[in-house]
C-alpha cells in the first residue's frame, strides 16, 4: 500500500492521505477512503416479485429504493453478510443463492467493493432493523423493478446493477 497519513477513522470508513505512485513515474498525494466492503441481495419469490427496501438515507437527501445490503463485518464472508442483512432488514431467509459478481462503488477515492447476490426459495420472518434505520419492505413485480432501474426511478447503484444483472440472467 502507498504511504498513508491517517485523517479520520470511524465505525465505517478510514480516511487518509496516501502518496500515490502512478505507473508512468509520477507521484502525488490523494485522499482515499478505505472501507471493509459490503454485500447486497435481490430476493425474488416464486411469484416473480423482488423485495426492495424504501429506505431513508440522510446523505442522499431522502428516500431511496434499495436492495437489502450492509457492511461486511470482520471475518465475515460476503454471502454471509448478504444473508444477515436480508434477514435483518427485510425479514427474509433464502434457500438458494447465486452470485451476481461485484462492483466498485466510487473507485476515484474509495476502495469499497459490494458483492451482489440473487436469492430464491424465500421464507419470511419479521424484520429486525437497527435503531438508526428507517426502512419499509416492498414486494414488487420484477419487471417493474427492472423498468425502474432502466428509467432512473431507482438511483442506488448497487440495486440498479443487481437488477440489470439478474434480468440479463433471465433474458429480460
Amino acid at each position: 500500500m502507498a504511504d498513508r497519513t491517517p485523517v479520520y477513522r470511524g465505525r465505517v470508513v478510514d480516511l487518509g492521505i496516501e502518496t500515490v505512485h502512478l505507473p508512468d513515474g509520477r507521484s502525488f498525494p490523494l485522499e482515499v477512503v478505505r472501507h471493509p466492503g459490503g454485500a447486497a441481495v435481490l430476493a425474488v419469490d416464486d411469484g416473480d416479485r423482488v423485495y426492495l427496501l424504501r429506505q431513508y438515507r440522510h446523505a442522499a437527501g431522502g428516500w431511496l429504493w434499495e436492495a437489502p445490503a450492509g457492511k461486511i463485518e470482520p471475518g465475515e464472508a460476503p454471502e454471509d453478510t448478504a444473508r444477515r442483512e436480508l434477514a435483518e432488514e427485510a425479514g427474509i431467509r433464502a434457500a438458494h443463492w447465486i452470485s451476481l459478481g461485484s462492483i466498485l462503488t466510487t473507485p476515484g477515492f474509495c476502495d469499497e467493493v459490494i458483492h451482489l447476490f440473487l436469492a430464491h426459495g424465500l421464507a419470511f420472518d419479521a424484520p429486525c432493523t437497527e435503531a438508526h434505520e428507517l426502512i419499509e419492505v416492498h414486494p414488487m413485480v420484477f419487471a417493474q423493478a427492472l423498468e425502474w432501474a432502466r428509467d432512473g426511478h431507482i438511483t442506488d447503484a448497487k440495486t440498479v446493477v443487481a437488477l440489470l444483472r439478474a434480468g440479463a440472467r433471465h433474458g429480460r
